[in-house]
C-alpha cells in the first residue's frame, strides 16, 4: 500500500482551453505540434492504458510530414491475433470480430513494425515485446530497450520527454480521473524527473467509458492532465488477451507449485496458462481440499507431508488467507479472491502490522484493516472481459481493498517504506516463467540464445531479488520441462546457454511438470542432481555426461531409476481420471472459446505440430485424403467449409476433418 500517488501539478498544467469538440484527435495533435515543435519524444503506458485512437493519430500525422520526427517510449504494445497458415485465418477471423469488436484500433506502429515499414521519421522504442510477436522484426529488435521494470521511469526521464499520452477513466458522478489500469509509470516518472529537476512533460488524457474506475491511488484530479479528450461514437472494446488452454503439464505445475503458498502469505504471480493451472490449484485446495489432496497423492505420492511443504507452505485451506502484491493483476486474482482465498488486508501502520503478524490485532485494528486495509496492490491490470467487469462492478467495501499503485511500490522494497512494506509482504511467494534453465540454476526468460528478444525482463529480476531480500521470501520459477519445436521435442533443461535472464547466484525453487527443486544454499552438484529430477527422460543422458565431463558430478553418478518416470505419458496417466471427472478442465478460470472453438483449438494444435516437418506433413496430407469432413458438421460450418472452392480449400477442410477426429 501507500497512502498517496499524486504528485503536485504544476502551476502551467491547466486544461488548455482549445476548442476540440469538432475534431478532437486533430485539433490535440495541432496542439502538441505547436506545444513541442518539430521533434516529439513522447511516452505511453505499456499495455491497456495505451491510447490507441490518439497514438495512432498523432503517428499518421508525423508519418505524412517529413519535417516532423517522433520518438516514442512504451512497452507491450497489444496486438490482436491474425494467425500465419489459411486455417488459422479461417478460425482467428470471426473469433477476432467477435471477441476484440470489428472497429478495435489496431496499432498503425505495431503493424509497421512487424513488416518492417517504421518511416525514417518515427522511432519506437520498447522495454517489452508482446510474447514472440517482434522475432521477424529488425526495426523492434534493433529498437528494444532491455530494462527493468523499475528502473524505466528513470531511463525515459532522461530522453527529453515532452509528453505522456494516457488512457484514462472518468468517475461516475464526480470530477475526477483515473489512472485505471496504468497507474504503474506515469507517478514514478514524475516524481524521477522532479527529482532531476526537469520540465514536467505536457500530460493527455484520452478518457475511454468502458475503462473501469480505480479510486485512491490510481484518481487524480481533472487539472493533473493539461489536455483532457472524450472521442466521439462508439467507444471500441477493452483489449483482452484470450484465455490459453491449460495442459496436463501446465496442470502438475500448478499442483506443484500451490504446496509451496503459504496460509497467511503473500502471492505473486504473472499471466499465461501456467498461472491459470496455479490458481486453479489452490482454489481447489480451499473448496474441495479432500480430492485436492487425492490429486496431490497421484500426482506424487508423499509430497503433502515432505519437508519442504511443511516448511515453505501447507497443503489445507486458507484461514488466514493470502495478501497480493503483484505487478500486474489478472483474472487469476480476481478468482481467488471470489473463492474466498485473496482476502488478508494490510495497512500501512508499522504498529497495526506488527501487531497482526504477532497474532496480537486490537478491536481498532481490526476495524481500520476492514475499513481501508488492501487486500491486492498492483502496478497495472490486464485480462479478459470478466476481470473488467469485475473491476467495474466491485462493490465500494470490496473496491477500497484494491490499490493500483507506482511500480516502484510494488516491485522493489527500497528507496521507500521499507520497513512497512516487510511487514506486508510476509511468507511471499514470487511465481514467475521462464522459457529454459540450465542444470547449474541459470534462467533464459525474455530472449533467444542469438540475442532476439522475445518478450523482456519486465519485473522478473525484481522479484527475484526481491525474494531473496526478505527473509522469509521465496522466488519460484516455473517452466515446461519440454517444448515442441519444427516437428520434435527438444529439453527446457541445458546444460549451457547463451543468454541468461536470471543468474544461478540467485538460483531459489525451479518447479517443472516432473516435480520441485529448491536449489537455494546447494552446491554445483547438488543443484545438477536437483535439476535432472526435473528433466524430461530422454534428456538426462545428455546432462549427466556434459556434468561429468567439467567436473560438476561424480564419475561413478548413476540417475536414480524413478527418474525414468519423467514422461509425458506417465503424466497423462496420472491426471487421467481427474481430467475426465472435470476437476481439471482445460480452461479453468473461464474460457473465450465456445465449444466448437475449443474442439477447434485442439484440432489445429495437433495439425500444426504433426505437419510441422517435411515427412510428417507428408504422411498427414496422405491420411488427410481419407479424411470424412461431414463428421463435425457444426466445427465445419465454424470454419465456412460447408462449402468448398478450389483444390486448396479441399485439402484443407479434409486435414481440419483428419484433425477433428484425432482429437475428438
Amino acid at each position: 500500500m501507500t497512502t498517496s500517488n499524486e504528485p503536485q501539478s504544476s502551476a502551467t498544467s491547466a486544461v488548455d482551453p482549445l476548442d476540440s469538440t469538432i475534431d478532437p484527435l486533430g485539433t490535440t495533435v495541432d496542439w502538441l505540434v505547436s506545444k513541442l515543435g518539430k521533434r516529439i519524444v513522447m511516452a505511453a503506458p505499456l499495455g491497456l492504458g495505451k491510447p490507441n485512437r490518439l497514438l495512432n493519430a498523432i503517428y499518421q500525422r508525423v508519418a505524412a510530414d517529413p519535417s516532423l520526427h517522433l520518438h516514442l517510449h512504451t512497452a507491450l504494445s497489444l496486438d490482436p491475433p491474425t494467425g500465419s497458415s489459411a486455417l488459422e485465418k479461417r478460425f482467428l477471423g470471426p473469433f477476432v470480430e467477435r471477441h476484440f469488436g470489428a472497429d478495435y484500433p489496431r496499432l498503425d506502429y505495431t503493424v509497421a513494425q512487424r513488416r518492417n515499414q517504421l518511416p525514417a521519421n518515427i522511432h519506437v522504442e520498447e522495454f517489452y515485446l508482446q510474447s514472440g510477436a517482434y522475432l521477424g522484426s529488425s526495426q523492434a529488435q534493433r529498437s528494444y530497450n532491455s530494462l527493468n521494470y523499475t528502473h524505466v521511469a528513470r531511463a525515459v526521464a532522461v530522453s527529453g520527454l515532452g509528453v505522456l499520452v494516457q488512457k484514462v477513466a472518468r468517475e461516475p458522478h464526480g470530477t475526477r480521473l483515473s489512472l485505471s489500469c496504468n497507474p504503474d509509470l506515469t507517478f514514478d516518472l514524475l516524481t524521477e524527473m522532479a527529482a532531476l529537476d526537469l520540465p514536467r512533460p505536457l500530460l493527455v488524457a484520452e478518457v475511454d467509458p468502458l475503462l473501469p474506475y480505480i479510486g485512491g491511488t490510481a484518481s487524480v484530479n481533472a487539472d493533473f492532465f493539461d489536455r483532457v479528450i472524450d472521442l466521439p461514437g462508439k467507444t471500441p472494446m477493452l483489449f483482452a488477451p484470450p484465455r490459453e488452454r491449460v495442459t496436463d503439464a501446465d496442470f502438475a505445475i500448478g499442483l506443484y507449485s500451490s504446496t509451496l503458498v503459504k496460509d497467511g502469505g503473500t502471492l505473486q504471480i504473472g499471466i499465461g496458462s501456467l498461472s491459470d493451472a496455479l490458481c486453479h490449484a489452490l482454489i481447489l485446495r480451499h473448496t474441495r481440499n479432500a480430492e485436492y489432496r487425492q490429486l496431490l497423492e497421484a500426482l506424487s505420492p508423499g509430497l503433502a507431508s515432505s519437508d519442504l511443504v511443511l516448511r515453505q507452505g501447507g497443503t489445507g485451506p486458507f484461514v488466514q488467507g493470502l495478501y497480493g502484491a503483484s505487478e500486474m493483476v489478472n483474472d487469476g486474482f480476481r478468482s481467488l479472491h471470489q473463492a474466498g482465498i485473496l482476502r488478508r488486508r494490510v495497512v500501512d501502520d508499522i504498529a497495526v502490522m506488527q501487531r497482526v503478524n504477532a497474532g496480537k490485532t486490537t478491536s481498532e485494528d481490526e476495524a481500520r484493516l476492514l475499513g481501508e486495509g488492501h487486500w491486492l496492490d498492483g502496478g497495472f491490470y490486464l485480462g479478459s472481459p470478466d476481470l473488467y467487469r469485475w473491476l467495474a462492478e466491485m462493490p465500494p467495501e470490496q473496491a477500497v481493498g484494491l490499490g493500483m499503485t507506482r511500480i516502484s511500490h510494488i516491485n522493489e522494497l527500497y528507496g521507500g517504506s521499507e520497513v512497512i512494506e516487510r511487514l506486508q509482504r510476509r511468507d511471499a511467494r514470487f511465481f514467475n516463467t521462464c522459457m529454459l534453465m540450465t542444470a547449474r540454476g541459470s534462467a533464459a526468460s525474455d530472449a533467444l540464445e542469438d540475442g532476439r528478444v522475445v518478450s523482456g525482463v519486465g519485473g522478473q529480476y525484481n522479484f527475484v531479488a526481491m525474494a531473496h531480500a526478505l527473509r522469509d521470501g521465496r522466488s519460484i520459477l516455473l517452466l515446461r520441462s519440454t517444448r515442441h519445436a519444427k516437428g520434435s521435442t527438444a529439453s527446457n533443461i541445458l546444460w549451457e546457454y547463451g543468454h541468461c535472464t536470471i543468474p544461478r547466484h540467485l538460483r531459489d525453487i525451479v518447479i517443472t511438470e516432473h516435480g520441485i527443486a529448491d536449489l537455494r544454499g546447494a552446491t554445483d552438484e547438488e543443484c545438477v542432481h536437483a535439476m535432472l529430477a526435473l528433466t524430461a527422460a530422454p534428456f538426462q543422458a545428455e546432462l549427466v555426461a556434459h556434468a561429468k565431463a567439467v567436473l560438476k558430478l561424480d564419475a561413478s553418478y548413476v540417475p536414480a531409476a524413478a527418474l525414468a518416470g519423467n514422461t509425458l505419458d506417465n503424466l497423462q496417466r496420472k491426471l487421467a481420471p481427474f481430467r475426465k471427472s472435470g476437476l481439471l478442465p482445460d480452461y479453468p478460470l473461464g474460457c473465450d472459446f465456445t465449444e466448437t472453438e475449443q474442439r477447434l483449438v485442439r484440432a489445429l494444435s495437433w495439425l500444426k505440430s504433426a505437419s510441422a516437418r517435411t515427412p510428417g506433413k507428408i504422411k498427414t496430407v496422405l491420411q488427410a485424403l481419407r479424411a470424412d469432413p461431414t463428421q463435425d458438421a457444426e466445427a465445419m460450418q465454424r470454419m465456412d467449409y460447408a462449402h468448398v472452392s478450389g483444390w486448396r480449400e479441399w485439402l484443407d477442410a479434409r486435414l481440419l476433418a483428419l484433425a477433428l477426429h484425432r482429437t475428438r
